[in-house]
């Protein structure tokens, strides 16, 4: 297995992840995961090894999709999910697909970088070290982002559970 394969396998379901929660849509993401991935294999030269390969390759994911929504000129939008789900802890609340789908969309209306950071955290996987680096922040600036994210969303689900969303 070549280099590029390796990194491809190791990869792709990370960056795929990572996109789909910016997107929120399936076929899009799988577009820009590869264009992603075609990206990186033309500037592979260009990584510094400055951070994880992973962080490397979400940034240019991130930038892929900044780029289409430019030249779409729209954003992707979620179907409103009308079940009431019990916002007690987020992580399980993550798991069942109804309530994921709440977590979304208020997570898709979160002001940056609460959004961003919850996104790499929890969808892509990133450690705190490796958010701080592409922000170019410190590791506790991370932590403290991700957590005050985190206490946004579920107050946000708790007014949504409280008005009968």
């Amino acid at each position: 297995m070549t280099e590029i394969e390796e990194l491809y396998q190791n990869y792709f379901h990370d960056v795929y992840l990572y996109l789909l929660s910016l997107t929120h849509d399936k076929m899009l993401s799988e577009d820009l995961t590869s264009e992603t991935f075609l990206k990186a294999i033309k500037n592979i030269d260009g990584f510094r090894g400055d951070s994880d390969i992973r962080v490397w390759l979400c940034q240019i994911g991130k930038n892929s999709y900044y780029s289409w929504l430019r030249k779409n000129r729209r954003m992707a939008s979620l179907e409103e999910v009308p079940e009431k789900a019990d916002p007690a802890d987020l992580e399980k609340e993550i798991a069942d697909k109804e309530s994921s789908m709440k977590v979304h969309r208020i997570l898709h209306r979160l002001e940056e970088p609460y959004k961003e950071v919850f996104t790499l955290r929890c969808f892509g996987g990133l450690s705190f070290r490796e958010i701080a680096a592409l922000f170019c922040k410190t590791e506790n600036w991370a932590c403290v982002t991700y957590h005050r994210a985190r206490k946004k969303i579920r107050e946000r689900m708790e007014e949504e559970y409280e008005s009968g969303m």
